[in-house]
């Protein structure tokens, strides 16, 4: 199935398919996805296992903040890094030190242990992800790069299933602790899968701009830090003054990488091509929405109509079938029509969704209403993640393949950052309007279902709350409109070698 390249990825393997390589790479990104679900789960088990002296849930918070702030700062790096030594290579070594970070997390006796370990496991998340998109580019031509991306989406689509649902499952049968556990044997069958399936591919070689390293990890973290624990601590004044010191070395950042003789670590450049500046705006939009829709609607079906966790999971059961079956078909179309056929109509799925969710979110509406607006988002989802990562990275040229795929997922983690920080003050908000005073019995949510006088407003709360989401959404809708198809799609994604990269 596979055409005869002109310039091939690796010089002993020119024939080579590459689908076994993203295969084998997809159970590594599977299991970064479903872990980052997974947790929110087992909160409430760790909390009760490691912290039951403290009355607040600050602390079990920093289990994720910790996961998320050393996931989202190194990214620029580690995208460069599998350029420089190989994606094939950088993407072992994260899978590793993601495996056994697992299982220090599992073995964790306290909770400063296991919030060491979290960020230890982001590291080698961070590591990883940008490879997995690095490979596709590098090793299928860009006019069939949408089929494998699509089957990229579709493994996110599914992971958003399994993380919430095998959490439960784990944490009710067995404890916290196997919901790291679990990783280890997957971990393993995946390294030795990438080991053996995905090829070593050529190495670029670049001079890190080292200068530029510090400053981004330096802006990235004030940045991230700031708006992750902003709310924790009431948005005081050194929080905000943080952020503003972290934009102001982002635009330092910004500055020497024009500027520098070197090779920067961002080539601006590629900001250049529209489709991957367009695609990096809306994948922030994406990032946020998918991550803050989450909190208000789960706590609304939990502690509003009293589902347990495995329960609420199960109502995802239609967003997951419908986008893991529907977006390999997505990403195949994407090859032959313009991106917008696809990325219009599945954002304005994705936020309509919200919307109809907002409207059943009250104590009347039968539960099995939610599968509806589910199985919306599922075929909305479907044109939206790998139709929006394969318009990115369409014509970025090989040789930058890692850096555009460490900006990309840059953009996105902080997307989802800004989503985690917005919603938690907006629900604080509009539950202060609907129960006044409830800033002073927060402690007393997540004991169970709520009584019937404080349901109704609670409810109420969250329904205003999960639109925040769709208002970003429509940001998201208004950038895709200004992507364009490609007149000519070449091998490999370098315009000026198209009419040779497209002769086969």
């Amino acid at each position: 199935m596979t055409s005869p390249r002109t310039a091939p990825v690796a010089a002993s393997t020119p024939e080579r398919s590459p689908w076994p390589a993203l295969f084998a790479l997809v159970i590594g990104f599977f299991m970064i996805l479903v872990d980052t679900t997974i947790v929110s789960v087992a909160n409430p088990a760790i909390k009760a296992a490691l912290d039951p002296t403290t009355t607040n849930l600050d602390n079990v918070v920093w289990v994720t903040s910790a996961y998320l702030l050393a996931y989202a700062v190194p990214l620029l790096i580690t995208g460069r890094l599998g350029d420089r030594f190989g994606p094939k290579n950088i993407y072992l070594i994260g899978l590793a030190v993601f495996t056994l970070a697992s299982l220090a997390c599992g073995l964790s006796g306290s909770l400063e242990v296991l919030v060491v370990a979290r960020a230890v496991q982001g590291l080698g998340a961070a590591m990883m992800t940008p490879q997995t998109m690095a490979v596709i580019t590098r090793t299928f031509p860009a006019n069939r790069r949408g089929a494998a991306m699509g089957l990229w989406g579709a493994t996110a689509g599914v992971a958003t299933l399994v993380g919430p649902l095998a959490g439960g499952l784990l944490v009710d049968g067995f404890g916290w602790e196997w919901i790291f556990f679990i990783n280890i044997p997957v971990g393993v069958i995946a390294f030795v899968a990438a080991w053996r399936l995905v090829p070593k591919l050529a190495t670029n070689p670049h001079r890190f701009d080292i200068l530029g390293v510090i400053l981004s990890a330096i802006a990235l973290f004030l940045i991230v830090f700031g708006l992750q624990e902003g709310e924790h601590y009431d948005w005081a004044g050194w929080v905000w003054a943080m952020i503003a010191a972290g934009v102001v070395v982002l635009a330092v950042f910004i500055w020497t990488q024009a500027r520098t003789k070197a090779e920067p670590l961002v080539p601006l450049g590629l900001f250049r091509e529209r489709n991957f500046s367009v695609s990096n705006l809306a994948i922030t939009t994406v990032g946020f929405t998918v991550t803050s829709m989450t909190l208000p609607l789960f706590f609304f079906i939990q502690l509003a109509r009293g589902l347990t966790p495995t329960q609420s999971a199960l109502l995802l059961i239609p967003m997951a079938v419908l986008s893991g079956v529907l977006a390999p078909f997505a990403g195949r179309l994407l090859d032959r029509t313009d991106p917008r056929f696809l990325l219009v109509p599945g954002l304005v799925l994705v936020a309509g969704s919200l919307i109809w969710y907002s409207t059943l979110m009250n104590l009347d509406t039968p539960i099995w209403m939610f599968l509806l607006p589910s199985a919306m988002m599922g075929i909305g989802n479907a044109g939206m993640w790998g139709p929006l990562a394969t318009t990115a990275t369409r014509m970025l040229p090989r040789d930058q393949a890692g850096a555009g795929a460490g900006i990309y997922n840059a953009t996105r983690t902080i997307g989802s950052v800004l989503g985690s920080a917005a919603i938690a003050a907006f629900m604080q908000s509009r539950l202060e309007a609907n129960l006044p005073g409830a800033s002073d019995a927060t402690s007393g949510f997540g004991g169970g279902t709520l009584p019937a006088q404080v349901a109704g407003p609670f409810a109420e709360a969250m329904s205003q709350t999960i639109l925040l989401p769709v208002a970003v959404m429509v940001v998201g809708i208004i950038a895709v409109l200004f992507l364009r198809r490609p007149s000519v799609i070449p091998a490999h994604g370098e315009r000026r070698a198209a009419p040779a990269a497209a002769d086969n």
